[in-house]
C-alpha cells in the first residue's frame, strides 16, 4: 500500500512541473483579437469561423456554386434585400437565396446556434467582404 501512495505522489509531483504560468495581467492572443473591433479583425475572425468550426466552406465557395450558393451570391442577395444573415443562421428567418438547399443547411444550424452573436456577425461581415 505504501508503494502505491509513494508512486501516486511521485507522479503528481512530476506531472505538474511542465506547466507554464502566465504572468499576471496578460491577455491571451485570441481574446486580444476578439477585443479588436476593427473591420479587418472581424473579417479575419469570420474567415476563421467560416473555414473552421462553422464548416461553411464545405458547401459554399467564393465564386461558384458547389452544394450551396456561392458566398458572393448569398452576400449580394442579403444586401439587396436588406436581410439579416444572423437571423437566418439562428434559424429565425426563412431562406431567401436557394430554398431548395434549405434541408441540407438545416443540419448546420446546430453549429451556428451554438455560436455567439459576435461570431455570427463576423461570418456575415466576412461574407459581405466578397462584394468589395
Amino acid at each position: 500500500m505504501k508503494k502505491i501512495v509513494v508512486f501516486v505522489v511521485f507522479v503528481m509531483l512530476f506531472s505538474c512541473q511542465n506547466k507554464k504560468d502566465e504572468p499576471f495581467g496578460t491577455v491571451s492572443k485570441a481574446v486580444a483579437e476578439i477585443a479588436d473591433d476593427s473591420v479587418e479583425a472581424k473579417i479575419k475572425l469570420g474567415e476563421e469561423l467560416f473555414n473552421g468550426v462553422g464548416l461553411c466552406y464545405t458547401c459554399h465557395k467564393p465564386d461558384q456554386k458547389i452544394i450551396g450558393p456561392s458566398i458572393k451570391e448569398i452576400a449580394t442577395i442579403y444586401k439587396e434585400q436588406n436581410a439579416d444573415m444572423v437571423d437566418f443562421l439562428r434559424e429565425n428567418a426563412k431562406p431567401i437565396v436557394d430554398s431548395s438547399q434549405y434541408e441540407v443547411m438545416k443540419t448546420n444550424f446546430a453549429i451556428t446556434k451554438s455560436m455567439k452573436d459576435f461570431e455570427l456577425e463576423a461570418i456575415e461581415i466576412y461574407m459581405h467582404s466578397f462584394l468589395d
